[in-house]
């Protein structure tokens, strides 16, 4: 299984086939019941003709190569990370996912008619959810795949206007703008025109400073009384291009039994110091361990991730946080199966809205022509 692992790499050495069988022998085990393992279960378990004390031989010779740990003094043995690495990278087998399975997916994500972006994403990470039993996220990348469709200003009150941006993406944004006097009828349907015809299908990474002066500038006579509206365009449109981590099931990691209530608790809290960890992740699956990156700092976590796109636009990531010892030969297929999904729905929603588009100009070319 092709896994990138943060916080370290699998470590290259070679081990004959009976420290591979027991060593795949105690983290089975150990995912399956969370308990150290001791050799004269591994005789049964590892299905080796030799005696305990062989196996206690090898299980102290990984020991010693850093795969393997034992809390206790009389108790047996459980995978550390370099262990998991080993395993997930060399000695697991992944199970795939059955037509049965797939189907199921398919449905749960295509059973709200998701189109959007946003709704294609929302929809993936709750069934990946209900699915797995574990906590999800997502991130979004949406400056780099949305463009900005429609822009509106609506009175809503005196001296207060709402602030509305709409995206390809299906995202919204809104706030309350309060003005030093009331706008006209006609300041407003001048705003309205203005921003539409220069911000329609604009980037949302396009929107600069330099951008909004120039585009304050080209209002005229109505640069005074409008620009602090038009600045109020530029910090909403910012507030799509900052990264954050979405959650889904954030209680199962609350009411985990192997997770410190405090560590959970603040890591809620600082959910979003995990975008700087998810950003520098390139394509293909990940394994992410707790302790060894402050910005997941659960004890005895594990985060699985994959990277989904827009065409060949890094779109963002998915996946799964739950103890170390998840059932990785289970979810990694899962996770890659809905990472896979999520990129085919997002380009197919893309050629839909561009068809959609490019059928508008045929529209409007043929209106302009009669």
């Amino acid at each position: 299984m092709d896994c990138k692992f943060s916080g370290g790499e699998v470590k290259k050495v070679r081990l004959d086939d009976r420290k591979l069988k027991i060593l795949a022998a105690v983290v089975d085990e150990y995912i399956r019941t969370g308990e150290p393992v001791g050799s004269k279960a591994l005789v049964e378990l590892s299905g080796l003709s030799v005696s305990s004390a062989t196996v206690r031989n090898d299980m102290a010779a990984l020991e010693s190569l850093g795969f393997l740990e034992q809390p206790h003094t009389s108790a047996g043995r459980i995978p550390t990370f370099q262990g998991y690495r080993f395993y997930i990278e060399r000695l697991m087998k992944p199970e795939p996912l059955s037509l049965k399975e797939r189907g199921m997916i398919d449905d749960m994500l295509g059973k709200d008619g998701a189109v959007t972006a946003e709704s294609v994403i929302e929809t993936a990470t709750e069934a990946l959810a209900q699915l797995t039993g574990c906590a999800t996220f997502n991130t979004k990348n949406m400056p780099q795949i949305s463009v900005i469709t429609r822009v509106e200003v609506i009175p809503a009150g005196r001296r207060l206007y709402a602030l509305l941006i709409l995206t390809s993406s299906g995202a919204i944004k809104n706030r309350i703008c309060r003005m030093e006097f009331d706008l006209t009828d006609d300041q407003l349907e001048f705003f309205d025109r203005f921003l539409n015809e220069n911000l329609h299908g604009m980037k949302l990474d396009q929107l600069n400073p330099s951008l909004i002066q120039n585009l304050a500038a080209a209002m005229g006579s109505y640069m005074m009384t409008l620009t602090p509206l038009l600045y109020a365009v530029y910090e909403l449109s910012n507030e799509f291009a900052a990264s954050n981590v979405n959650l889904k099931g954030e209680t199962r990691l609350l009411t985990n039994g192997e997770f410190d209530p405090g560590e959970v608790m603040r890591f809620l809290s600082h959910k979003n110091d995990l975008a700087q960890l998810l950003s520098s992740v390139f394509d293909g699956i990940h394994v992410v361990f707790g302790q060894e990156e402050n910005t997941l700092a659960i004890t005895n976590s594990s985060m699985i991730l994959s990277k989904y796109n827009l065409g060949k636009i890094d779109a963002g990531s998915l996946g799964v946080i739950g103890p170390v010892r998840l059932d990785y030969a289970k979810m990694i297929p899962y996770i890659k199966y809905f990472s896979d999904s999520v990129t085919r729905m997002l380009s197919a929603s893309e050629e839909f809205a561009e068809e959609g588009e490019e059928d508008e100009r045929k529209e409007e070319g043929s209106n302009g022509g009669s």
